[in-house]
């Protein structure tokens, strides 16, 4: 059960207050008709207010318990039927390949994650971080990635020394030749 705001006259003489109701069946048949006539405007009057403030296609079905038809469209009742069930329609067809795709997705990100998971737990382990549990298998395993990282690196590092060495040499064999050629010329000056 909920509960409804409804204006009543709780005094009789003053002005019509709102308070909550129960929302439950109205015994008394005048009534349940007057309410059902009252309520039935108000929701037609904010379908109308709908889709005229929001430009929306709307089509209201209202059957009252005496089987008798009641109906507000924006357009036409039949039109926005034939749009609902072509939208059906659509879903229908599109829901088991988006349903096998969304299964893909899935396993493919569950697949991914794991794969993360995996790769960040093998760098914290090569940076020396979460050991514990390793046996001494995985830990020679370990120390044979780092050994052969190592080794790269530092042949890396030895081929960049080389290239300066290099480098400065050719700087010094043409610093020497520059001194070399303005030494004799200076020899030339002073013979002359």
């Amino acid at each position: 059960m909920s509960l409804d705001w409804v204006s009543i006259n709780s005094n009789p003489g003053s002005e019509m207050t709102r308070q909550k109701i129960q929302i439950k069946k109205i015994d008394n048949t005048a009534a349940r008709q007057v309410t059902f006539s009252k309520r039935r405007r108000g929701l037609f009057k904010k379908a109308y207010e709908l889709s005229t403030l929001c430009d929306a296609e709307i089509a209201l079905l209202v059957f009252s318990n005496t089987g008798k038809l009641f109906e507000y469209s924006s357009t036409s009742t039949r039109q926005v039927i034939e749009r609902r069930n072509l939208q059906s329609e659509r879903i229908d067809l599109l829901d088991p390949i988006s349903t096998l795709e969304l299964q893909l997705q899935s396993s493919t990100c569950a697949m991914l994650g794991t794969e993360i998971a995996e790769k960040t737990k093998e760098l914290r382990q090569l940076r020396g971080e979460e050991l514990q549990g390793l046996d001494l298998e995985e830990l020679k395993h370990l120390e044979k990635l780092l050994e052969g990282g190592l080794n790269r690196v530092t042949q890396t590092k030895d081929e960049l020394f080389f290239k300066e060495i290099s480098i400065l040499k050719r700087k010094l064999t043409l610093s020497e030749r520059s001194l070399t050629e303005k030494t004799w010329n200076l020899r030339k000056g002073l013979r002359k």
